[in-house]
């Protein structure tokens, strides 16, 4: 009876081996093709098994990611990825690799698209892993590869997940930027528990997305400028080239190809009828077509030059030509440059905000994530750089006072005012004043000792009065910042009308400050347009405390792309891009 039940056991244990190998070469593809390798391709899953999944602990989580130089800077993430797991595997169930695994090497395998090099995030090491862990056949063993490949590919993740949405570079570590935007704050342990479905999110991360459309469409204009790149790339126009509607010249072949993508356009001369004379042909025969500059090319320059940001004029010289003449490998990595930034900025942006882009010289307000105005601002100057930051605006100041800084009382003021005091602020509509708001009062200029005044011994404010001359026009915006950077009005409106608009001192200087304060001020009932103006005029100071904190962000990006798939480019006005550019690329 023993040995009729031990033969029974026994081939009962055979049909099921059987079984089981056929069900895993089916699950690999329905073929018995166990040599593939661990890439985009699939990877192989190996022989399948039964028994408890392995476990493991913390000094095995620190010991992998200390050893593997790859995945140092990644063993906090580790730790609290596992201590939250209690420290199962997560890449294996049931002894076998989760799809998001596969999701995961296929990703890297094209980070390139992302303009992120795949080399920083493939491991040698996880590759063998893989490769034995797909034959092995001795439990023992198998569950020792478990455990290493588990922690290899949490290892992986970390590292491109760090790039990828919190950025290659650290913007606070760098002097490229001096960026203090708000920063991204994604919890990398938690966003791989989202992806191994352990917890619910709905930030888009859960599926390896990005985190912002903009940087989605930035993602297709470099796969578009890449494709181009791969066609040939773009023509270089000659140097001299002044090109106008309607005239004739060899390099208009040039410039058809290089926004057209061909040499050759327009319509071709009509095929003679029958019986038709020939036409008679000139000495001098005419301009063929593609050297005419037709209304079909001067539109795609119009708009090449809106995508630049410049006048559309249709005129091919001067700036127009030197944006046209810049090389498609500087573009692409002009792009991938302002992915990165995309990446330091929060994951989520609140439904209001304010957001200036200071290449752009633009101002966006949003009201529930869509723009609702914009305008054209001015801002600071190469040596007065305006910063790149956040913070929230708090107030709105209608005929504001401009409190003169030292630096210009010590270098263009100190002898006049020593010299005549009394005539000097009169004549620059100023005052000085001990104490500061409502408790301010004048005092008399002449008791200043301007002549040796510095820093420390200057215990009062210099301020020109609300009026046509003041610095700050009628409206000041304020968000309290450690960089004294505020919104204000200008007294210097024919300066909007500059292509490059990098004139102040720091400070943004808007377009329309009264269509903003009326803007800001909207769900206030006394204060509608004709209120406000009426306040201005009065020339009182009036500080209004806005109900809600509106957050402000004052960003450098100097290309984007729309839905439309416009690509859009600005100069980088400040070298943030060329200092950036010298981390970033070095590291990748």
């Amino acid at each position: 009876m023993y040995l009729k039940f031990r033969f029974n056991f026994l081939v009962l244990a055979f049909w099921l081996g059987l079984l089981s190998l056929s069900g895993l070469l089916t699950s690999c593809g329905g073929s018995g093709d166990q040599t593939g390798t661990p890439t985009a391709g699939g990877i192989k899953q190996g022989i399948a098994t039964a028994g408890p999944a392995p476990h493991l602990d913390s000094v095995f989580v620190i010991r992998a990611m200390q050893t593997n130089a790859r995945f140092k800077a990644q063993e906090r993430w580790a730790r609290k990825f596992y201590r939250e797991r209690q420290f199962r595997l997560g890449w294996f169930k049931d002894h076998q690799l989760v799809p998001q695994a596969q999701t995961l090497l296929n990703v890297i395998a094209k980070a390139k698209d992302d303009g992120l090099d795949p080399k920083r995030y493939q491991d040698n090491g996880l590759t063998k892993l893989l490769a034995e862990f797909k034959t092995v056949q001795d439990s023992t063993r198998r569950n020792q590869l478990e455990r290493q490949i588990d922690v290899a590919l949490s290892g992986t993740y970390f590292n491109w997940a760090s790039d990828y949405y919190r950025g290659v570079a650290n913007p606070r570590d760098t002097k490229n930027d001096a960026w203090k935007v708000k920063r991204n704050k994604i919890k990398l342990d938690r966003a791989l528990l989202t992806i191994l479905r352990e917890r619910e999110s709905t930030y888009p991360y859960y599926d390896f997305a990005p985190l912002h459309p903009e940087y989605d469409h930035l993602k297709k204009a470099l796969a578009l400028l890449r494709s181009r790149q791969q066609a040939g790339g773009w023509p270089t126009l000659p140097a001299s080239t002044n090109l106008r509607p309607g005239q004739t010249s060899p390099v208009v072949g040039l410039l058809r190809q290089r926004l057209l993508g061909s040499e050759t356009a327009g319509p071709t001369a009509p095929a003679t009828a029958p019986g038709q004379a020939l036409p008679v042909v000139n000495k001098e025969p005419a301009p063929t077509a593609a050297e005419v500059y037709n209304s079909e090319l001067v539109d795609a320059v119009k708009g090449f030059q809106r995508d630049a940001g410049l006048p559309p004029t249709g005129i091919v010289n001067g700036e127009t030509l030197r944006q046209l003449n810049v090389p498609l490998s500087a573009r692409i990595n002009q792009v991938i440059l302002n992915m990165e930034r995309w990446r330091w900025l929060p994951k989520k942006f609140e439904p209001d905000y304010l957001l200036v882009n200071i290449p752009e010289y633009r101002l966006y307000v949003y009201e529930e994530h869509k723009p609702v105005m914009t305008m054209r601002v001015i801002v600071g100057k190469t040596l007065n750089a305006t910063p790149v930051f956040s913070d929230k605006m708090e107030y709105v100041v209608l005929s504001p006072y401009w409190n003169v800084p030292f630096s210009i009382i010590d270098k263009e003021l100190r002898y006049k005012l020593a010299e005549n005091p009394q005539g000097t602020l009169d004549r620059l509509d100023m005052e000085v004043v001990k104490g500061y708001g409502r408790r301010a009062t004048v005092i008399d200029p002449s008791t200043v000792d301007w002549a040796n005044v510095t820093p420390a011994t200057f215990k009062y404010t210099l301020r020109r009065r609300p009026g046509p001359k003041n610095d700050l026009g009628e409206v000041k915006f304020i968000f309290p910042n450690s960089n004294d950077i505020y919104l204000h009005d200008t007294p210097h409106g024919e300066l909007f009308s500059q292509t490059a608009r990098n004139f102040s001192h720091g400070c943004v200087r808007v377009e329309e400050p009264v269509k903003l304060a009326t803007y800001l001020l909207r769900d206030y009932s006394q204060w509608d347009q004709a209120t406000i103006q009426d306040t201005i005029a009065q020339r009182r100071e009036k500080y209004i405390t806005l109900k809600e904190k509106l957050p402000v962000y004052l960003v450098y990006l100097t290309a984007w792309a729309d839905a439309d798939g416009h690509v859009h480019f600005r100069n980088d006005i400040y070298g943030h891009d060329k200092a950036l550019a010298k981390e970033y690329f070095e590291q990748s």
